[in-house]
């Protein structure tokens, strides 16, 4: 087996993949020369296309369990097979938990949690009949490990996606590899509307220990991977893509003295 990430002949959904970080996953897996449908709301103005080689689109709610067991039905009759279901689709607006209104929250948990839940159901359903099996990738988030002020729905649904990985790799196994991203911030196309200026964005990306935000096509070479023969044994996984992660506050506020030269410890 060769160190690369040769996908040709691979058929791979992605769920939300005509933006932002989606876009990112979809042109890491053209690049790794697999068959790829996206899917969204709307179709975006502009396909997705790398080096000449195009992804499909296919609409869909996946909020909607009848539209993505259609989804799902369509991808494997057109293409004879479904190896890799990437579930990106997901994010929510900023809002108080406290005057949020309980439809707000449904929906978050909705699109969130429930909606990945429901396409993994019907991916798992063809993989399970494929020799080859297949590898399912929840784009989940930090949020879901740390405290999510002003976005508390999506932090609690992305803690539930990152315990439905662990649940379904071995409910499915061996046939189908079920993993996650728990992704940090990342620099897209809206970057500025969540941090501000270009020079905003710098300063938030000076907070990582890498320095800087993420790029999409980073957290699509990691959904490639987890997806590929070299992650043959990982299934359950959650991989940290933070850059390092948060440098954490209390260090802004300390006055350490010179270490003991003594050998003590602190």
């Amino acid at each position: 087996m060769t160190l690369d990430l040769d996908l040709r002949g691979s058929v791979v959904l992605v769920t939300g993949g005509v933006r932002g970080v989606g876009a990112g996953i979809t042109r890491a897996f053209l690049r790794c020369g697999a068959t790829v449908i996206t899917c969204a709301r709307h179709e975006p103005a502009e396909p997705i296309a790398v080096a000449g080689t195009t992804a499909g689109f296919l609409p869909c709610d996946v909020r909607d369990t009848e539209q993505a067991a259609r989804l799902i039905a369509t991808v494997a009759d057109r293409h004879g097979r479904l190896d890799v279901l990437v579930n990106n689709a997901g994010g929510a607006p900023f809002a108080a938990a406290a005057t949020a209104s309980p439809r707000f929250h449904e929906r978050v948990l909705a699109l969130n949690l429930l909606a990945p839940l429901h396409v993994a159901q019907c991916a798992n359903a063809v993989m399970q009949q494929q020799d080859s099996g297949g590898a399912i990738v929840n784009i989940s988030s930090v949020s879901g490990t740390r405290p999510s002020p002003g976005t508390a729905a999506y932090g609690a649904a992305k803690a539930g996606l990152d315990n439905l990985t662990t649940s379904l790799a071995i409910e499915w196994a061996p046939r189908v590899r079920v993993n996650a991203l728990d992704v940090g911030m990342v620099r897209t196309e809206n970057a500025v509307l969540h941090y501000g200026d270009e020079a905003a964005v710098a300063a938030v990306g000076a907070t990582v220990p890498l320095g800087r935000l993420a790029e999409p096509d980073e957290i699509g070479a990691c959904a490639a991977f987890l997806s590929s023969p070299l992650a043959s044994y990982v299934s359950g996984a959650t991989l940290a893509v933070h850059g390092g992660g948060e440098r954490p506050a209390y260090l802004a506020a300390a006055t350490p003295k010179e270490r003991p030269t003594t050998g003590e410890r602190p």
